[in-house]
């Protein structure tokens, strides 16, 4: 099981703004401090934590951030529509298109995703495969 992703950033307030427009809508909450920005989903007393978390934070190394090639974080969204508010919105607070929501042909019927890059370049997916949703076919 995956327990987080981290992602780097150079500019801190950028990236607040970047994934504050689409992951407190998914239910994750934000914590700051000096070591940059960590979202986590709301943990009732008594349950375990929900996961992965989500963290930005500069590099460790003092170095700039990067974006690593072929590397993405997809989250998962309740709706199709949910997909294309979000992305719209992630677009709004300093985005990058990536791939509008829409249905892939190399991908199930139900799948539903949007493609994004956040103002460092790294790559996020926002998808929704809803089997009570219209799929690719219908």
């Amino acid at each position: 099981m995956i327990a987080y992703v981290t992602v780097g950033a150079d500019d801190m307030v950028l990236a607040k703004r970047f994934y504050s427009a689409f992951l407190p809508a998914l239910g994750y909450g934000l914590k700051e401090g000096p070591e940059g920005l960590s979202y986590a989903l709301p943990v009732k007393p008594g349950q375990s934590p929900v996961l992965p978390d989500f963290y930005v934070k500069p590099p460790f190394d003092g170095q700039p951030a990067s974006a690593g090639n072929g590397t993405m974080t997809a989250f998962e969204a309740r709706s199709q529509r949910q997909v294309r508010e979000l992305h719209s919105a992630a677009l709004a607070a300093g985005g990058f298109d990536e791939g509008r929501p829409g249905f892939r042909d190399s991908y199930g019927p139900q799948f539903y995703v949007g493609y994004l890059r956040d103002p460092q370049g790294n790559k996020i997916a926002l998808f929704s495969s809803d089997p009570n949703e219209p799929g690719r076919d219908g």
